[in-house]
């Protein structure tokens, strides 16, 4: 069965959603998710939403209750990321994997998580060369506010990452730089060069 992106099941199924864009349910965000629920689709595949979401969706899509599939993952409180700044080496590549623009920082500078920004999806974790992030305890529940604010931030980051695209392919081949991987591996020998120095430091 085929369903329109925009079809208004599609859009009743997405409302429902936590809109943390965390990707456990295998898709790659909540608006994936449900155009493949209204394909279809398992509703039982959203951790951050639990039991509350399947009932939700059951009454939505007529489909039956079922418990949450932990091969997804298990319902956890809402958490939000948290950046180690004095190990920070400026990689971004925390923020690229920020489906939410919710880190700010620049190219060799340190990057910090605006907390009221963070969905708490953890994607930022895997990618840190140097595990300076940690996942630490939100002040606050998840809202219906912010949801409907992460969605609007995750729509505006795919149109950027889009339209950034199109350019890219548009320009000429531009002269060469160095790639992502000697860019890391540069930064992770600064870095490990300052801890070194922290530690000497600390024995005199």
């Amino acid at each position: 069965m085929t369903i329109a992106a925009d079809s208004e099941l599609v859009r009743s199924i997405d409302a429902l959603l936590p809109q943390t864009q965390c990707r456990r349910c295998g898709y790659d965000g909540c608006k994936p998710y449900a155009e493949a629920i209204a394909a279809g689709d398992a509703i039982n595949r959203c951790p951050p939403g639990g039991d509350a979401l399947i009932a939700a969706l059951s009454a939505l899509t007529g489909k039956p209750i079922v418990a949450l599939d932990r091969a997804h993952g298990e319902p956890m409180p809402f958490t939000i990321a948290r950046i180690d700044e004095a190990w920070c080496i400026g990689c971004t590549l925390c923020i690229e994997a920020c489906p939410v623009d919710a880190i700010v920082g620049a190219a060799k500078r340190m990057h910090t998580v605006l907390p009221a920004l963070c969905t708490g999806c953890e994607l930022c974790l895997p990618p840190c060369p140097v595990d300076c992030i940690d996942m630490m305890p939100a002040p606050r529940a998840w809202s219906p506010e912010d949801a409907r604010a992460a969605r609007q931030r995750f729509a505006a980051r795919n149109a950027r990452k889009a339209r950034a695209g199109d350019r890219s392919r548009e320009l000429a081949p531009a002269a060469a730089q160095p790639s992502k991987a000697e860019v890391v591996a540069a930064a992770i020998a600064r870095a490990r060069a300052r801890r070194a120095t922290t530690r000497d430091s600390g024995r005199r």
